[in-house]
């Protein structure tokens, strides 16, 4: 039998403990449905930097397709694609300079397709490692590769070109970057953005040296615990 339930005054009604309470001015915090998105790299480097950021809201995948054409990493991304929902996908190669015209139309050819298929493309010019770089210096020089390679060997007490390509030092590189404190990834952002902004109406082989890792950086940080 149902409990039987209090009959209330009319004058009860005009007490304080009866009014309705008014929603409460603070912002109620409410989790964002989980993203899905895919980093299609061609290094081992570059997958494991981006899977160690502290990502929230974010699920990411991240897939080392090894070396090969950027025209050839665009079409694997299409397969990859293709059987997932995936909420956004980035692509990230670097440029080789050493292979010359060929190279240069890949480059531009394979960013390109990939802007036409709808995916963001973080591309570097001449490599990845610039990014590194930036963390610790400007530079508007069009350094090669090797370059940036002995100035993080220097400023990481090791031969970068022999330890930092192993699996344990790559898992490592993202904390190495935000803890030293000679290094920022603030300032890495903003000298990279400089540098882009400086070059962005040039064919993309020619814009030396730029790197859009940072709007791909910002993209995590913004799903971030941090």
């Amino acid at each position: 039998m149902p409990k039987k339930t209090k009959a209330i005054k009319q004058t009860d009604r005009k007490k304080a403990w009866y009014k309705k309470h008014r929603p409460s001015e603070y912002l109620i915090e409410t989790k964002e449905a989980n993203k899905i998105i895919l980093i299609v790299c061609e290094g081992q480097t570059e997958k494991l930097y981006f899977e160690s950021f502290p990502v929230l809201t974010l699920t990411v995948q991240a897939v080392n397709l090894g070396g090969q054409s950027k025209l050839v990493l665009i079409d694997a991304t299409d397969e990859i694609a293709r059987n997932n929902d995936y909420d956004k996908v980035w692509c990230v190669f670097d440029m080789d300079v050493t292979q010359g015209k060929r190279e240069f139309s890949d480059f531009d050819n394979a960013i390109l397709r990939g802007h036409a298929r709808g995916y963001e493309v973080a591309y570097s010019n001449d490599s990845f490692e610039l990014w590194f770089y930036l963390h610790y210096n400007m530079t508007d020089q069009r350094n090669h590769r090797d370059f940036y390679y002995e100035v993080l060997s220097n400023y990481w007490e090791c031969n970068y070109v022999d330890r930092g390509k192993k699996y344990e030092f790559c898992q490592n590189i993202y904390d190495r970057l935000i803890t030293d404190e000679r290094a920022s990834q603030t300032n890495a952002i903003r000298r990279a953005e400089s540098l882009f902004e400086r070059q962005r109406d040039l064919p993309y082989h020619r814009q030396n040296p730029v790197t859009l890792v940072f709007e791909l950086v910002r993209y995590l940080n913004a799903n971030s615990r941090q």
